[in-house]
């Protein structure tokens, strides 16, 4: 086992943030492939709007059960086996997306795809938390959801380059060999974090109760679960809808595309600078504002601005940076609040929970544009939610400066 004097540790360290990082962005491809697809896949295998919408809801449930599982194995069996066959998981089934002929078959592919999705996020938050000191936690975590943006610019990209109406299957293909081909590299490189022996009988029950709720954690986890849910309620909504209220808003299909494109490179940036600022914990509460404000400010922005192309991409990349800088901070903080026994179990459930706010968030979407809310209007009914998502960060940036470790 490595000392904290082994000079060979700060180099494993980083190459377990490398190796994590590299999973994220097969995992952000794999996550926004669906929504990339659809155009293509829908006509190609007759699906009408009601089949489609489970082609989209199917691997939420899957992503729901796999945090759940995902977190727990995490603790029992390890970070790094629980990672690797998560992401063997979402690979192979991936794949079996792009070869499905059916309904019933993709259906099931999705769902088992989402499992895999679902089991490796916690353990790659672990991972990197556990690899860098806690002065370094929130820019570690920041690069790590980085990732997932970067994964969805490249699933774009994809798309764009195939002309043929079949082309579909081949984005579910690339999502699936990418990530089996970074095992290759995950297996032999990334360092097995060492599991914490137990120090006495009660440690040995370190059940789901135990992770959420021991030690006075309890209130802490209830917030940190909302926050979660609002975070991922807002970043979902605009990631499935935002496309559709460009262009309700005045901006072709081909322009949409783009300013989704820039939301997600911003996007990346927005999280790394974000994670950054988070980990200077006297000035977390000024980052927090400011991150709120600033996404604030945008949604308004988005909302009216003008129909115009070159608008919208520093519109769209304000958005994809500040609302990235959300998730960054709700990211970033979550670790810090159990202890390294039962990190991968509380980790596990806040995703969760955030999963169901990314169910929710489309669907309210689809509610209030089905009650003839105009687009504008769709994004300016993110403003509360906002709001009250800043004031949970803010709480709970107070409880993660007095409990970092």
């Amino acid at each position: 086992m490595l000392n904290g004097n082994d000079p060979a540790r700060p180099r494993n360290n980083l190459v377990a943030v490398a190796i994590c990082c590299l999973l994220a962005v097969f995992e952000g491809f794999d996550l926004q492939s669906a929504g990339v697809a659809a155009p293509r896949l829908a006509p190609d295998l007759g699906l009408g709007p009601d089949a489609l919408g489970w082609f989209f809801s199917v691997s939420t449930f899957g992503l729901m059960l796999g945090a759940a599982i995902g977190g727990r194995l995490s603790d029992q069996l390890g970070r790094k086996t629980t990672l690797l066959f998560s992401v063997a998981v979402f690979g192979l089934l991936s794949i079996a997306t792009g070869l499905a002929t059916d309904l019933n078959g993709l259906l099931w592919a999705r769902f088992l795809t989402g499992v895999g999705l679902g089991g490796a996020l916690p353990n790659l938050i672990a991972i990197v938390a556990e690899s860098v000191e806690p002065r370094l936690r929130g820019r570690a975590v920041g690069f790590l959801y980085a990732g997932l943006p970067c994964g969805g610019a490249v699933a774009s990209l994809v798309s764009l380059a195939g002309a043929d109406p079949s082309d579909w299957r081949v984005i579910f293909h690339v999502g699936g060999v990418g990530p089996l081909l970074a095992l290759a590299l995950a297996i032999p490189l990334l360092p097995n974090p060492s599991k914490a022996a137990p120090s006495n009988v009660a440690d040995e029950r370190s059940g789901f109760v135990e992770a959420v709720a021991g030690e006075g954690r309890g209130l802490t986890t209830m917030l940190l679960w909302l926050a979660f849910f609002l975070a991922l309620l807002i970043m979902y909504l605009l990631l499935s809808w935002l496309p559709s209220l460009l262009i309700g808003q005045g901006l072709s299909r081909p322009d949409a595309g783009l300013v989704q494109m820039a939301f997600n490179l911003a996007g990346a940036a927005g999280s790394v600078v974000t994670g950054w600022l988070m980990d200077h914990p006297k000035g977390r509460p000024v980052t927090i504002l400011a991150v709120f404000g600033a996404s604030a400010t945008s949604l308004v922005a988005a909302a009216v601005a003008p129909p115009s192309l070159v608008v919208f991409l520093f519109v769209g990349a304000a958005l994809g940076a500040t609302i990235s800088g959300v998730q960054s901070t709700v990211y970033g903080m979550a670790p810090s609040f159990y202890p390294a026994r039962l990190r991968g179990t509380g980790v596990g459930a806040a995703v969760v929970m955030g999963r169901l706010g990314s169910a929710a968030g489309p669907l309210l979407a689809a509610s209030l544009i089905g009650a003839g809310r105009a687009p504008g209007q769709v994004l300016l009914a993110l403003l509360p939610i906002l709001a009250a998502g800043g004031a949970v960060c803010l709480w709970l940036s107070a409880r993660s400066a007095a409990t970092d470790n």
